[in-house]
């Protein structure tokens, strides 16, 4: 994981999926900077619940969340935001939620 938010960069999220045996297409790239864009703009909050919510909302026409969870199987939240070099939202593990292990 990077030390921070902008120490992240392409080849560091390549190395991130192979660990989580994720080969990345345009498809995950898609959903990589979409999450770098929404939690780096001033004012967004990046809690798993409201993130996993503006997550489908915004892949709505591709299958949203049944969508994300095809490229991330583990939870787009959780594997997306490691891949992204985000650091894990609160109650990103919370198996209420719905979090996949």
């Amino acid at each position: 994981m990077p030390d921070s938010f902008y120490d992240w960069n392409e080849t560091l999220a390549k190395q991130l999926a192979a660990e989580e045996q994720i080969e990345l297409t345009d498809q995950h790239w898609q959903v990589i900077h979409f999450l770098r864009n929404h939690c780096d703009a001033p004012g967004r909050g990046c809690s798993a619940r409201l993130l996993l919510k503006t997550l489908s909302r915004q892949f709505r026409n591709q299958g949203g969340k049944r969508y994300l969870y095809t490229l991330f199987p583990r939870g787009p939240v959780v594997q997306g935001c490691k891949i992204a070099g985000i650091p894990l939202p609160r109650y990103a593990l919370d198996l209420s939620f719905g979090s996949v292990h």
